[in-house]
């Protein structure tokens, strides 16, 4: 590391210079797309459910729409088209602006389709409708994540990552509430053409803001080689890193204590006589406010002390906050102490998502944005959903709510322990991307001399 580098590192920033990033022009581009980004989400989850309830249709049915959702993990598999293939006619704009202006149309399209079917003359059409938006909002997300690191400096990834959750949050609730107050007014038809209009935030920020000076434009691709060379490039370019198959492993590893503890959260709660009430106050608005001061203080800390250090904690912390409710289950009934237990680890995780996420944001290189964080986002949540999804429930049958628990924080550990490894071994620095490293800027080609964001390093100036 250079001389320079090394004393910026050395240097502790004030809380002025944490906050700073805040009201810098791409963290706050980065609120405007995530609020793009939550609506298709919200249109295909519980809006469509009560849509579907009110329409009479059978639980057993309703349940099987979340099928829709399958298409966000596998987004990896068409992500590569989003960093190779130029746009005609839009593709003037630039290749991360004509995509968003694209998808975007794609999700309008795809809601408004969604709007005008009827469920009870064929319910097969309304779940081809579902997928769809699913299909289109997944490739939304393709794009705004792309463009959302490829237009934050390494500086600002921890801000921006907070900045795009705090957006995501809101598109979410906010699109999920009008649908409803609409719905229950002119009808669910109109509701769903008004919840379309959530795409513009994100199209609308690409025009303004422009192309990300970041980006790098693909190469042009002829023919069936270079076409495979096109989807497989980007994996073959992120295992030839070193310590790239530990990285993997991490990413892969380090959720499932948290997914296995949240999975049966409510399960735990009932079992204990919370009435509905009360878990909506305490798990619902106690963690909503909780997990919102999370994502700041999670930006902050990244700013301040730097990603390494700042996801070690993270993970510490949301490793403690399995263990509280393993305490939670072991005493009486008990409201204060469930709203301390919900609002740490909604704290916990609101932080863990945002230094994490920018971490993940960081191992992306600048020629395949797109591919490889559709990839990595899609190997941190698909080990989660798929094994704690099949064992939590028989864990629970078989050793109780305390017993699980305290395993769910033992599955914390390998987690935490890996990552403080590749900390002491270099594998964090190593692994890093271009969309990591200071100095790669508005450079089109690869600087063999850039170094990746440290700890404590200074932002630029």
């Amino acid at each position: 590391m250079s001389e320079a580098a090394t004393a910026s590192d050395d240097r502790t920033i004030s809380w002025w210079e944490g906050l700073r990033p805040y009201f810098e022009k791409a963290p706050i581009a980065a609120f405007f797309v995530g609020v793009s980004s939550g609506f298709p989400y919200a249109m295909i989850g519980a809006t469509l459910t009560t849509r579907l309830a009110q329409d009479g249709i059978e639980k057993s049915t309703v349940t099987t729409f979340a099928l829709a959702f399958l298409v966000y993990n596998l987004k990896f598999l068409w992500a590569w088209i989003v960093d190779g293939v130029h746009l005609p006619i839009l593709g003037r704009l630039g290749q991360r602006v004509s995509w968003l202006i694209f998808s975007g149309l794609l999700v309008m399209a795809a809601v408004a389709n969604l709007a005008f079917q009827d469920a009870s003359a064929s319910i097969y059409q309304m779940a081809i409708a579902a997928v769809l938006v699913g299909v289109a909002g997944a490739t939304f997300d393709i794009v705004i994540d792309a463009y959302r690191i490829e237009l934050l400096e390494p500086r600002q990834l921890g801000v921006g990552s907070g900045m795009s959750q705090y957006g995501w949050r809101i598109g979410s609730v906010a699109a999920g509430a009008l649908a409803l107050v609409l719905a229950a007014r002119v009808g669910w038809e109109i509701a769903y053409l008004a919840c379309a209009m959530f795409a513009l935030p994100a199209m609308l920020t690409g025009l303004i803001v422009g192309e990300p000076k970041r980006h790098r434009e693909p190469t042009e691709k002829r023919g069936l080689a270079e076409a495979a060379v096109a989807i497989w490039g980007p994996f073959a370019e992120f295992f030839k890193r070193r310590g790239a198959f530990l990285v993997l492993l991490f990413i892969l590893l380090h959720k499932i204590g948290d997914t296995l503890g949240q999975l049966v959260l409510r399960l735990l709660l009932d079992d204990m006589g919370y009435t509905n009430d009360e878990i909506a106050i305490w798990d619902v608005g106690v963690g909503f406010w909780a997990y919102l001061i999370g994502i700041f203080v999670g930006g902050v800390l990244y700013a301040k002390i730097g990603m390494k250090r700042s996801v070690l904690i993270s993970l510490i912390l949301m490793g403690v906050s399995n263990a509280t409710f393993a305490i939670l289950a072991m005493g009486a009934k008990s409201n204060p102490a469930l709203a301390a237990c919900i609002g740490f680890e909604n704290f916990a995780s609101g932080i863990g998502g945002v230094v994490v996420v920018a971490y993940f944001s960081a191992l992306c290189n600048l020629q395949f944005t797109a591919s490889q964080y559709a990839l990595i986002s899609a190997a941190a949540s698909i080990v989660g959903r798929v094994l704690t999804g099949t064992t939590a429930g028989s864990i629970v049958e078989s050793v109780g709510f305390i017993n699980f628990y305290w395993l769910t924080t033992v599955a914390a550990l390998p987690g935490i322990v890996l990552f403080w490894l590749m900390m002491r071994s270099g594998l964090v620095d190593s692994s890093i991307g271009t969309a990591g490293k200071v100095g790669e800027g508005d450079a089109r080609d690869d600087q063999s001399g850039s170094e990746p964001l440290s700890d404590s390093a200074s932002p630029a100036r």
